[in-house]
């Protein structure tokens, strides 16, 4: 299935790194290749032992801008074809140490499973077939479960360390020419994601490749066949996808009349209570005092009694997938901006999810374009003249998007003639500051926005060297900021700066209290109350922590992430406008992301605002969105509780309308495998 950037970053291993081949097939095919978006990015070999065919060793490593994982995977397979033993080591993708063990031994009272790592360690007995799925998945083990799964006359098995894996579908394609043409078999399985993962096999059953818009592995000579392979995925994907709307989308025959309800306005920050909202069609049709508002005959009556009814709330950061637009309206979003993903995916996304042939919010798009280089971004529009950039700017505009984002690679001397092509067609310029200039002069050369607090803190470092393109960017900050003085005259300067100009700042918070705050071996704070309702597998992905700090540098960035926190009340306090994005798990990291603005010192009706009427402002659609009142389009959100007076209420949302569509949250999230 395809994934979010942030579900990538925690699954890389899990789904498109998997691979093998069994003991027994030949070894002429020993090396992939690995694409990110079209481009060569890094490589995956595997090799038998001569001396012990049950033995292999597989090697796995990427360059994602600076980042990604060198894993070397030893493994022995048993005569069930499952492994006795796996051991990797290496780094993760954030270049954090692994070393990782799993080993399953037979004795008199039967099979016994123990597992160690940084990041988790157990043993169980074995009552039948299991198996494993390391925290850094080896190379192997996914095309190996697909394998058991085919062999469970139920299409089940059981993993460890917990959960259970299911076979949901297979499919056949037949891809290349002549004497290189090959029937390979799609398996997608359940119980490993919010989404069936899927993993292409040969006819043997051995591993041939994963394909997907951002991420693929295909082996060396047959990168021919990739789109191929992705075509059938997507068409996979939009089937499952439209499965759910069909069942998961209820669309009212006639008026819909919440009753009862506390309403939100954030135009003033007030909850006014004993409201009646109705809805006719796709618009809400009044609002006002329970009894003074004449429910139709024959209207759908929902009772509200306890409940606060806001506008649906919008992420302004996301990197979308299939699965996100589910997490999103069970969330209460029911608006996002994407700030970069493949044209033709996130173009089909909107469409299906506008048509409801699909489930998902609504989407704004942002062009992505960045430099070539070692750390350019993940994106086909890598520009290094004028020349090149103003045809992608062109396109963008007319495929409908709204905006321009640059990434960190890019040359800031094109920066002037995208700055004027984009306002030309009315679009806006925002980005990561790109290596060389600080945010102050990004914002002199054209920028209406900045993305990512941590560039905010790196504009006062810019004689110190740091490569903003690669990791850097969040080391340095994590080393360096605990020791900012935000009261001093230079901050004060910038921020000024940032306010008299409007420069909207989409600060992302909630993602650095994962990288600055988490350790390997425990969940991130922003994650700790919900990861406990997520499947098995996926609970397991937030153990991984973030950026490892130095030795003797654990308090040092907690506090810079303080610091970090500190930075977002400053800049509201200013007026310098925010945005509430994510760029993390979708739905739940936009709640987190609100509840860290009020520990930033930001009242919770201020931060309700920011992320519905501020949002509707920005992107010129506040005459249609943003708030509950007559004649706007009914996307609403029912919360059990009052987020304006306890913003972690925001979690509690019960009931999302999307266009007088009705979700039930429950529904979306059991549909995903996430407990209510």
């Amino acid at each position: 299935m395809r994934k979010t950037a942030l579900a990538l970053l925690l699954a890389l291993a899990v789904s498109a790194a998997a691979a093998a081949r069994p003991a027994e097939a030949a070894t002429d095919l020993t090396r992939w290749q690995v694409v990110i978006q079209g481009n060569p990015a890094g490589v995956m070999a595997r090799r038998v032992d001569p001396e012990n065919p049950a033995a292999e060793t597989w090697t796995f490593t990427f360059n994602d801008r600076g980042r990604g994982p060198e894993l070397t995977t030893r493994m022995v397979l048993g005569e069930d074809g499952l492994p006795v033993s796996v051991e990797t080591t290496g780094h993760d993708y954030y270049k954090v140490p692994v070393d990782e063990r799993f080993t399953r031994t037979l004795g008199e009272d039967g099979a016994r499973a123990t597992w160690q790592g940084s990041n988790e360690s157990g043993e169980k007995e074995l009552e039948g077939p299991a198996v494993y799925l390391s925290y850094e998945t080896a190379a192997a083990e996914l095309a190996l479960l697909a394998r058991a799964l085919r062999r469970e006359p139920d299409g089940r098995i059981a993993l460890l360390p917990e959960g259970e894996a299911s076979l949901q579908s297979t499919q056949m394609v037949e891809v290349g020419e002549g004497e290189r043409r090959r029937r390979l078999t799609r398996v997608a399985i359940g119980g490993l994601g919010f989404s069936p993962d899927s993993v292409w096999l040969e006819e043997d059953g051995s591993y041939f490749g994963n394909a997907g818009t951002w991420f693929s592995i295909v082996p060396e000579g047959w990168e021919g066949v990739l789109d191929t392979l992705i075509g059938a995925e997507e068409r996979a994907d939009e089937a499952w996808a439209a499965g759910l709307a069909a069942r998961l989308a209820h669309r009212p025959e006639g008026p819909v009349a919440l009753v009862g309800a506390a309403v939100f306005d954030p135009r003033t920050g007030e909850v006014l209570p004993g409201r009646t909202v109705v809805i006719e069609g796709e618009r809400i049709a009044a609002v006002g005092p329970d009894g003074e508002v004449a429910v139709p005959e024959g209207a759908t009556r929902i009772d509200a009694a306890g409940k606060t009814v806001l506008p649906g709330l919008w992420d302004m950061h996301t990197h979308l997938g299939e699965v996100d637009g589910v997490l999103q309206l069970a969330a209460g979003v029911t608006s996002v901006r994407d700030l970069a993903n493949d044209v033709e995916q996130v173009t089909g996304f909107r469409e299906a999810w506008d048509s409801g042939e699909g489930l998902g919010p609504r989407v704004i798009l942002a062009g992505f374009m960045d430099g070539p280089g070692p750390f350019a971004g993940p994106t086909k529009a890598l520009v290094s003249t004028e020349a090149e950039a103003l045809p992608w700017i062109e396109r963008y505009h007319e495929l409908g998007y709204e905006q321009i984002k640059v990434y960190s690679s890019l040359d800031p001397a094109l920066l002037p003639a995208i700055a004027k092509a984009a306002h030309e067609r009315g679009m806006r310029l925002s980005g990561h500051v790109p290596q060389g200039i600080t945010a102050s002069r990004a914002v002199e050369l054209g920028f209406d926005e900045l993305q990512h607090v941590n560039f905010l803190f790196l504009n006062f470092w810019g004689d110190a060297g740091i490569d903003t393109r690669t990791p850097a960017r969040f080391t340095e900050v994590a080393a360096r900021a605990a020791g900012m003085d935000l009261s001093s005259a230079e901050v004060q300067r910038f921020v000024r700066l940032l306010a008299e100009k409007e420069i909207e700042v989409d600060v992302t918070i909630a993602t650095f209290e994962g990288l600055f705050l988490g350790r390997p071996g425990e969940v991130s704070p922003g994650y700790r109350g919900v990861v406990d309702r997520f499947p098995a597998q996926v609970r397991r992905r937030f153990l991984g922590g973030g950026l490892q700090p130095p030795e003797g540098m654990d308090e040092t960035y907690r506090e810079s992430y303080r610091r970090m926190v500190e930075m977002v009340g400053v800049l509201h306090r200013a007026g310098v406008p925010l945005l509430a994005g994510t760029d993390d798990l979708a739905g739940f990291a936009l709640h987190r992301e609100l509840e860290l603005y009020t520990e930033a010192g930001i009242p919770a009706p201020e931060a309700l605002r920011i992320a519905t009427l501020d949002a509707a402002r920005v992107t010129g659609r506040a005459d249609r969105l943003g708030t509950v009142e007559p004649g706007k389009l009914a996307d609403l959100i029912v919360v059990a509780g009052n987020p304006a007076e306890e913003i972690s209420d925001i979690r509690n949302v019960e009931l999302t309308i999307k266009g007088g569509t009705l979700y039930k949250t429950a529904e979306l999230y059991e549909a995903v495998g996430i407990r209510p």
